[in-house]
């Protein structure tokens, strides 16, 4: 599968774009970007924004639907590989009950902020991540359709064994 080059400019991309922005406005009261512009202006900024933003749907086996370009780095993935990979498989699977569990929680409580944790990239790099919110994405509707987190912290560990 050929990677897409501008994922912002894609319907799709610009319509998760704008749940992400108003979930984080919904549940945590602030904006998770301060943009004005078109929806497409708004999906490149939050794109290209100096902080990771990652999100999955509702599957059973949730897959990742949204990574903005410091989250494509940092797990070492393009779009077409990043939004096809099962959420999960962001976490060692030491860290895979823990991370259910806080996912749990926010959906309990709509958010979460202050999460930490150790997560690993499509190279086996492992990574810290500190100060994460983690929120419900609701749709038009205000139907929850998935989960997003965002960070601007983290630290590059060792390379995970195997």
């Amino acid at each position: 599968m050929a990677s897409i080059v501008c994922p912002w400019q894609q319907p799709a991309v610009i319509q998760q774009t704008q749940h992400l922005l108003h979930s984080f406005q919904h549940w945590l009261d602030r904006p998770l970007l301060t943009v004005d512009g078109s929806p497409v202006e708004t999906a490149e900024a939050l794109f290209h924004a100096p902080f990771v933003v990652v999100s999955h749907g509702v599957e059973t086996d949730p897959i990742l639907n949204y990574g903005n370009r410091q989250a494509l780095t940092l797990w070492e993935m393009d779009w077409g590989q990043f939004t096809q990979t099962p959420s999960r498989l962001t976490a060692e699977p030491m860290e895979q009950e823990e991370r259910d569990r806080l996912l749990a929680q926010a959906k309990a409580q709509g958010y979460i902020s202050d999460y930490k944790g150790i997560r690993i990239s499509s190279t086996r790099q492992r990574f810290w991540i500190q100060d994460v919110v983690i929120w419900d994405v609701l749709d038009e509707q205000n139907q929850r359709c998935g989960q997003a987190a965002r960070f601007d912290r983290w630290e590059i560990l060792e390379k995970a064994k195997g």
